[in-house]
């Protein structure tokens, strides 16, 4: 399969900024009483990539990273657990030992993450070896200089190619929406990247400012929903890096459930990237249940 250059550029519309900023703000006004808001909590919570994704990074660090995903908070049961741990290729094979008798998914970044700034036959490599340490997932970033040169089949061609090196594992592919300059962009970097087999569309490395926005995120599920009209297959969505709070998490399942329904409120479907979202989520959970805030002290960092 080869992309037609023209009939992405005349398939993905111009985007009305202020539009979308004002339908943003509307849905970001919601209010979630207490029993929708302890649904919604949990359901977050069931939605995160639990993410380490540092120089410094070790096994050890991993494999806690790890306990935390499975053992969120033993104090309160019934929690869910997190959808997946997300790391290096290195550290694929520490994490799938780790999480061995879970549900947790292993994810992994790969193509050089976070510049891309490698060849393609490194990139492909790069993914082969996280498939095969056990990686459930993968993570791939796009080649952004190419893009924003127009090189647009360039990038659907690498985008393919590592859909095909991934095997069984499934794809999302991070677009690195804060160096692509405009939410017409980024709609055009979407809907290449669903053409070309991505399983999801993901925002930010989460290393890059700015990284997850609602107004990005959007635009992309818009992306997805346009995508779903006209193919009828469902693609993922995950926004990641500098989503923090809880209240922020509510906010972005309030847009994915106005946006594309029901159907997608679900890990499957969609995921937030995050490394302390999980710890705040928990404290509104402990304080709808309990009536005080626990001190952050009370959940491992990591």
């Amino acid at each position: 399969m080869s992309l037609n250059t023209n009939m992405v550029l005349s398939n993905s519309p111009a985007i009305d900024k202020i539009g979308v900023e004002e339908r943003v703000a509307r849905l970001s006004s919601r209010s979630i009483k207490k029993d929708s808001k302890e649904q919604a909590l949990k359901l977050a919570l069931s939605m995160i990539d639990l993410t380490t994704l540092e120089g410094s990074d070790t096994p050890g660090k991993v494999r806690q990273l790890c306990y935390k995903a499975a053992h969120l908070h033993d104090a309160y049961p019934a929690l869910p657990t997190v959808a997946a741990v997300c790391v290096y290729p290195s550290l694929v094979k520490t994490a799938k030992e780790a999480l061995g008798g879970t549900n947790i998914n292993v994810a992994s970044v790969a193509t050089a993450f976070p510049s891309g700034q490698a060849s393609m036959e490194v990139k492909i490599e790069d993914t082969k070896f996280a498939v095969n340490e056990g990686a459930d997932e993968v993570d791939m970033v796009i080649s952004r200089g190419k893009f924003l040169k127009g090189e647009y089949s360039f990038v659907f061609d690498e985008i393919a190619a590592i859909k095909e090196a991934c095997g069984a594992a499934h794809l999302k592919v991070i677009l690195e929406t804060g160096e692509l300059g405009t939410l017409d962009q980024v709609r055009k970097a979407s809907d290449i990247a669903m053409m070309a087999g991505g399983d999801f569309i993901k925002t930010s490395t989460g290393k890059v400012s700015p990284a997850a926005t609602m107004p990005v995120t959007l635009v992309m599920l818009e992306a997805i929903r346009d995508f779903y009209y006209q193919t009828g297959k469902m693609i993922g969505m995950k926004p990641a890096g500098g989503i923090r709070k809880a209240k922020q998490s509510i906010q972005y399942l309030v847009m994915v459930k106005e946006t594309l329904g029901n159907a997608w409120l679900t890990n499957e479907y969609f995921r937030f990237g995050a490394s302390s979202l999980a710890n705040d989520i928990l404290m509104q959970l402990l304080k709808l249940k309990t009536g005080v805030y626990q001190s952050m002290d009370y959940f491992s960092k990591d």
